[in-house]
């Protein structure tokens, strides 16, 4: 575990891409659910515990998805263990980080500077995307970065059509 922990944080400097990564459902299942509890986590720091887990599952689902989708039309389908491992993997990673950052903020506690790095964070994860998007897919980076900006705000959008509470869309 720790090898793959390892890699993964490789991924997140940009040392190393997806295919460092095994193509095994058996980890893609591990990180299926390492990338649901951190979400959990993230989201039940603000809702309750139901709402927070169903949530992390629909994230997770739409990882997947887009996974799958853009390796589909990008015929490049036998990369999906690795890729969608990558991407749950560093969602993980990068959403641990800001754990501490997402509580200050709800407590009130210096809430500028946690503002500042959770932007930071999440800065930082979409070029990630962008990068295991290339990768995966043997693009160019602008085209990377693009698709997975738009990957980024599609996911925001359906979680708050879903949820609405969370979002503040009441």
């Amino acid at each position: 575990m720790f090898e793959i922990i390892k890699r993964l944080f490789d991924i997140c400097l940009f040392r190393k891409g997806p295919q460092n990564l095994p193509s095994s459902v058996w980890w893609l299942r591990i990180w299926l659910v390492v990338d649901v509890m951190v979400s959990f986590l993230m989201v039940n720091i603000s809702t309750d515990w139901l709402t927070a887990l169903l949530q992390a599952i629909v994230s997770a689902l739409l990882i997947i998805g887009f996974s799958w989708l853009i390796l589909y039309v990008g015929r490049k389908r036998q990369r999906f263990y690795q890729t969608t491992i990558a991407l749950l993997g560093t969602d993980a990673l990068i959403g641990f980080i800001a754990l501490p950052g997402m509580a200050s903020m709800m407590t009130g506690k210096g809430v500028f500077l946690a503002f500042m790095v959770t932007v930071a964070l999440m800065i930082w994860h979409w070029v990630v995307a962008g990068h295991i998007i290339r990768n995966a897919l043997g693009q160019t980076w602008t085209f990377s970065l693009g698709l997975a900006f738009l990957f980024i705000l599609g996911s925001y959008q359906v979680i708050a059509l879903l949820f609405p509470e969370v979002a503040g869309v009441n």
